[in-house]
């Protein structure tokens, strides 16, 4: 018979594990959004909506100064690393590489399933996005036009660019710029700490997105673009579950399994809060702590990635967008059109990295092919659930590449990696980079 403490361990939700805690999370949300969706629950709607977006709030708010001292601390501490120039050109290379596999994998789910075709859709009454993606939105979104703007708009890529230039400056002035890194390290620790307690709420904030998106859209909304919706699904599980493993096993000759089990929290919080930004923080934490590659060089390739690493919002979807465009439209693509579709998602997804959404992503390709920009308006009413899984391939990737550069250089920490991933909640907040 069970002791009254062990009964008390069990049952205890707070004492269960921070994955355990997020499907429980997920469970009362996807009960509460059927509740109020079916007998329209007005106030129970608005409740979740208001409970999810003050979550992804609270995560956004931690993004610009971690982003910020992050990237300034491990520049100051590049004069340790030798290589760091390589890492940079590698991490890129990967970035370009998987992006080409990934929009593979969108070209030839769409020429398999069709997914226009029988879609019986009119663009008469569909409008064009607001936000429209174009090839100098790189140039125009990396600098930005003021520092305070940079902090306040949120864009990760002009903190980036910051804390580069910044970073590049204290190298150059040597023992004059130890008070500003001094201030800057103390600054991370503060955010990483505030950022922890944040992430604890992480089954509450799962509860109140899923919840608000079964409650706001439900099937009725995916039904006419049904194999559109499944087809995304599917591509981007092919990279989750395929491509990812293949290269995990192959190049960086590390456990796919393990992987997995120690990145899910990150996965876990990127499918239910559609936010690759608002999942940075803990995606960072995941490739330092539990995944062993190096805090100094997760610093730049995790922020870097999570403007540009995108290929599920890049490459899978806006590929299997545009083919159904076309099709819906009568549009026939060729050889030609499907290179394009390639070039677009391997090299676009840097120039709408000063914007958000893979909407903005769909309007390049769509523009760069020539057909109708109001093709992207007629998906953004099943965006959100789409969203959910392209989000997670995001991020998941994020985490791919640092993993397979770390270990082509010889700084990966295999133990650390081979390790079983302690419990989220025993860990304190993310260690600060340090030279490899």
């Amino acid at each position: 018979m069970s002791s009254p403490d062990s009964r008390s361990l069990t049952w205890n939700p707070a004492r269960w594990s921070f994955g355990v805690q997020i499907l429980l999370g997920l469970a009362v949300g996807v009960a509460a959004g059927f509740i109020a969706r079916t007998w329209d629950v007005a106030w129970l709607t608005s409740t979740l909506t208001q409970v999810g977006s003050i979550f992804v709030q609270l995560l956004k708010l931690a993004v610009p100064p971690l982003v910020f001292t992050a990237v300034l601390v491990s520049v100051a501490g590049l004069r340790h690393v030798t290589n760091a120039a390589r890492l940079a050109g590698r991490t890129l290379l990967w970035f370009l590489g998987t992006s080409l596999i990934a929009v593979a994998v969108g070209i030839a789910l769409g020429l398999i399933t069709s997914p226009g075709h029988g879609v019986d859709l009119s663009l008469t009454d569909a409008k064009a996005p607001e936000q429209k993606g174009g090839w100098t939105d790189f140039l125009t979104g990396i600098v930005p036009t003021n520092v305070v703007g940079a902090f306040t708009g949120g864009n990760v890529l002009q903190l980036v660019f910051l804390g580069l230039v910044f970073g590049v400056a204290a190298l150059k002035l040597g023992e004059a710029a130890k008070p500003v890194l001094t201030l800057a390290e103390s600054v991370l620790q503060l955010v990483q700490k505030a950022l922890w307690w944040v992430i604890r709420l992480a089954p509450i904030g799962t509860a109140g997105l899923i919840g608000k998106a079964i409650a706001t859209y439900g099937w009725d909304l995916l039904r006419p673009l049904a194999t559109f919706a499944v087809a995304v699904y599917a591509g981007c599980l092919i990279v989750l579950l395929v491509v990812y493993p293949i290269l995990l096993r192959t190049v960086g000759g590390v456990n796919p399994i393990r992987f997995y089990a120690k990145a899910w929290p990150a996965i876990e919080l990127a499918f239910v809060s559609r936010s690759s930004i608002g999942t940075m923080p803990l995606t960072q934490r995941m490739t330092t702590e539990r995944l062993g590659v190096p805090g100094e060089y997760a610093s730049f390739a995790v922020p870097f990635g999570a403007t540009t690493k995108m290929d599920g919002c890049a490459a899978v979807y806006p590929a299997l967008a545009a083919i159904f465009v076309a099709q819906i439209t009568g549009t026939h693509l060729g050889i030609r059109d499907y290179l394009l579709i390639a070039f677009v998602s391997v090299v676009g997804s840097a120039a709408t990295a000063g914007l958000t959404g893979a909407i903005v992503m769909l309007t390049l390709t769509l523009s760069t092919l020539g057909l109708p920009l109001a093709g992207a308006g007629l998906l953004l009413a099943i965006d959100p659930i789409l969203d959910m899984i392209r989000t997670a391939t995001n991020v998941t990737g994020q985490m791919v590449v640092p993993i397979l550069v770390a270990k082509r250089e010889g700084i990966l920490d295999q133990e650390a990696f081979d390790q079983p991933a302690a419990p989220l909640t025993a860990v304190g907040p993310v260690a600060q980079p340090t030279a490899a």
